[in-house]
């Protein structure tokens, strides 16, 4: 298992990442600092090691990849973009290259849409499209997660904050935790005129009370 947070940091950071993003799928990379800093959260609130956990919208993995690498039981990388499963899966042999660990047979990589995906686990984690460009889309993950665990990470724009804590509690969760970042979107689209752009990104973990 990764011992420090600087150390999975720049393990994610080496990771491939969209080579040809889908713009209708929101795909941008998620930044490998604030992975590392938010999983390792995670890791010390006891809801990864030994925990069977979900991606949703898994990308290119490197959610799902920084959880196996922090002692996770099973990962259930859950992505409906086949070239993307395809890098994920490319990052799990780097991975257990550069590391020396097994981590292919706690990993499942499953090529479907997530609301094909049914299976209980002990946690959700997700950075999913903001809904900028599939109107609700982060609501469906949302009531997707909302079903499947009882602990649930989720990354959204903070202005829709109120957004998500009345879904949260409509569905009986509770905020407890909420991490503030910078999200840098680098520039990958023909729209974008800043070579980095940076937007206000929060994680919620949120906890099923009733």
């Amino acid at each position: 298992m990764i011992k420090s947070k600087s150390k999975l940091a720049v393990l994610l950071s080496k990771l491939r990442v969209f080579e040809t993003p889908k713009l209708r799928a929101e795909q941008y990379t998620t930044d490998s600092e604030i992975a590392a800093d938010v999983l390792w959260q995670a890791y010390y609130l006891k809801d990864i090691e030994n925990k069977t956990i979900a991606d949703l919208g898994s990308g290119t993995g490197i959610l799902g990849l920084g959880i196996l690498l922090l002692g996770a039981k099973k990962v259930f990388f859950v992505e409906s973009d086949s070239d993307s499963v395809k890098i994920a899966k490319d990052n799990l042999c780097f991975l257990e290259e550069k590391t020396g660990k097994k981590l292919s047979k706690k990993a499942v990589f499953l090529n479907k849409n997530i609301d094909d995906f049914n299976k209980k686990v002990d946690t959700v984690v997700q950075n999913p499209p903001f809904g900028t460009k599939q109107k609700h889309a982060d609501k469906i993950f949302l009531k997707k997660a909302f079903s499947l665990a009882k602990v649930i990470y989720s990354f959204h724009k903070l202005e829709t904050a109120g957004f998500v804590n009345k879904i949260s509690e409509d569905y009986g969760f509770e905020i407890t935790h909420l991490w503030k970042f910078d999200f840098p979107i680098k520039a990958i689209y023909s729209f974008h005129r800043k070579k980095i752009q940076r937007i206000k990104v929060g994680c919620w973990r949120m906890k099923k009370i009733k």
